[in-house]
């Protein structure tokens, strides 16, 4: 009985340990797909931010730092770390660090920027170099 429980358990344990290193299978990727809501104006946008690279959004100006994202054959998941910054046009365009650290594209609601003005949360993140499959058309089924 002892050895059938230590046999379970290690079993287990392996299957823990693959589990948690499937999770952490990101690849980096070039692009940040991000998305933007003006509250003022209720339009949303949709922009593409270069790693490294800096954009501006109403007011604010977001760096992208990081995108990672996980392969096709598994649950699509991409994270980014990213800057923002509020630039106030007072004379001396004093900034406010509002938003610095991860985004999840599954999860906007837990880590997305909440502002008064503008919300912004992380899309996806893009490898423009990867062909993307599109599904084939299909014809429309007969109804006879």
């Amino acid at each position: 009985m002892k050895r059938s429980f230590a046999i379970a358990a290690v079993f287990s344990t392996c299957a823990l340990i693959g589990t948690a290193t499937a999770a952490l299978d990101y690849h980096p990727a070039p692009v940040a797909q991000l998305q933007g809501l003006d509250k003022i104006t209720a339009r949303i946008s949709t922009f593409d931010v270069p790693v490294g690279q800096m954009v501006k959004f109403g007011t604010l100006q977001i760096t992208v730092d990081a995108c990672y994202r996980t392969p096709p054959e598994e649950l699509p998941e991409s994270a980014g770390f990213l800057k923002i910054s509020d630039v106030h046009d007072d004379g001396r365009e004093t900034r406010d660090q509002l938003f610095s650290g991860w985004m999840f594209a599954s999860s906007p609601g837990l880590s997305g920027l909440e502002h008064p003005v503008y919300d912004v949360w992380l899309k996806g993140c893009l490898n423009p170099n990867e062909a993307v499959e599109s599904p084939q058309a299909q014809p429309a089924p007969d109804g006879n």
